[in-house]
């Protein structure tokens, strides 16, 4: 596995026996017999084992082999195959691109021969220290090998990786007939390697489009059946006010424009969410931070909410001279209104509603806690996935998009902020987020001191 090949290398002077050579008919067997196996639709794992078989087969002096898979996200080379070698120990090796006689043959896309135990050794120089001592153990305390010869896995344009093999007798070496065999072998395994790859990739992108075509079904039925209910009440007490055989006091209009009014508020949030998120996905959310004082803030959130329900009392805490923090108004003002109406949707038994304030040394934290039933721990972590909405015990449905807590997260991170959630079952939920301290209006306040 070295730096340079050295293909077409010539021979040592004094004469050496050579390996045993695959004949013609010993090549025509191992290549029917990977063809068969390979015929049947096999995956790619199973290929890379097929693939050494056949070099295992055909080339009986080889003491051991291996197939060095190229893994573009870590740009790294790891063993998908071998034979003759500890596999565990080698299964720990990771060569970069062009490192050791894998990653060099990988990187030129050259065949090469090191048909002396010097010439190995050159090529080898360049492992890492980590990947030396690996690759020591695999071969079992084995001396350096006797010769080598490396072919890369090449289809058109693409490189797949390279497989090494190594000859450890005392009295052996590989020849140019050899590599000449070896390629001819790799560029037959390359094609089956090119098609299995794009086999599995199609597989895994037909998955995602099912599972992207699934969740956009569910998410579109989430949503016209969220649409759907406060557009029917808006019909239904519309169309009820309007009837000329029927005469209502001036209380039960009052009523039925108050439902009319708090229904079309319920249908202009889903329809807002799914508006900021079209411009969060199109990266054009942009932010206007100006001096803010978020207790105020807080104050109108709340004032708003409590208007839209009479099971919930709502209690506001902020210490005394709580920082002004440079912040998007309008933003911030959206992150405390989805955090205040999840914490009444998700109590719908009422009770207490505390919006808390904490003054950091570089930080601000807001914080919103509900006594509802709770979340369990498995469904913590994902209150901040799209679309995802806890159910009540029973499969009891909660209104919403699903959309606003995250809308919260990216509005909160843009400012620079973190925003999590603690809860027990049974004992409510608390939301926190944070904004820094960081800005115009800290800079004054540090003057001013």
């Amino acid at each position: 596995m070295g730096s340079k090949p050295c293909e077409g290398q010539s021979q040592p002077e004094e004469s050496q026996p050579a390996v045993e050579r695959p004949s013609k008919t010993n090549e025509y067997q191992a290549v029917l017999s990977f063809m068969r196996a390979i015929s049947c639709d096999v995956d790619l794992d199973t290929s890379f084992r097929l693939i050494m078989q056949m070099y295992k087969d055909l080339f009986h002096s080889a003491h051991a082999g291996a197939l060095f898979f190229y893994h573009p996200g870590p740009d790294r080379l790891a063993a998908a195959s071998a034979f003759g070698y500890d596999t565990e120990a080698l299964g720990g090796v990771s060569l970069r691109s062009g490192e050791s006689i894998a990653g060099q043959a990988f990187q030129t896309g050259q065949a090469a021969l090191y048909p002396t135990p010097q010439l190995v050794a050159a090529a080898m120089a360049d492992m890492t220290p980590e990947n030396r001592a690996l690759f020591e153990r695999a071969m079992d305390d084995a001396k350096q090998p006797n010769s080598v010869i490396c072919v890369p896995l090449v289809c058109t344009d693409a490189k797949f990786g390279a497989v090494v093999l190594e000859n450890w007798g005392t009295d052996e070496q590989f020849s140019e007939h050899d590599l000449d065999s070896a390629q001819a072998l790799a560029r037959l395994a390359a094609l089956v390697v090119d098609r299995r790859v794009l086999a599995e990739r199609l597989r895994q992108n037909g998955e995602l489009l099912m599972d992207a075509g699934s969740l956009q079904e569910t998410i579109m039925t989430a949503l016209s059946h969220d649409m759907r209910t406060p557009l029917a009440s808006i019909k239904g007490y519309a169309s009820a006010l309007l009837l000329d055989d029927l005469h209502w006091d001036e209380q039960t209009k009052r009523d039925y424009l108050a439902i009319i009014g708090e229904q079309a508020d319920r249908l202009t949030e889903i329809v807002g969410d799914l508006l900021e998120v079209s411009v969060i996905d199109a990266g054009k959310l942009h932010l206007e931070k100006e001096p803010m004082l978020l207790p105020r803030l807080a104050q109108q959130v709340v004032d708003e909410a409590a208007l839209r329900t009479d099971q919930h009392r709502f209690l506001l805490s902020f210490p005394p001279g709580f920082p002004v923090v440079d912040a998007d108004t309008g933003r911030i003002r959206r992150v405390l209104f989805n955090l205040v109406d999840n914490a009444v949707k998700y109590s719908p038994d009422g009770g207490l509603v505390v919006v808390r304030g904490e003054v950091r040394e570089n930080e601000v934290v807001v914080s919103v806690a509900d006594q509802g039933a709770g979340i369990a721990p498995e469904h913590l972590n994902r209150l901040f996935e799209r679309f995802f909405r806890v159910k009540f015990v029973g499969g009891q449905h909660v209104a919403g998009s699903g959309l606003g807590l995250p809308i919260a997260r990216t509005i909160v991170e843009l400012h620079g902020g973190r925003i999590w959630a603690e809860s027990r079952p049974g004992e409510g939920t608390t939301l926190h987020f944070t904004l820094p301290r960081a800005g115009p209006s800290s800079e004054m306040e540090n003057l001013e001191e």
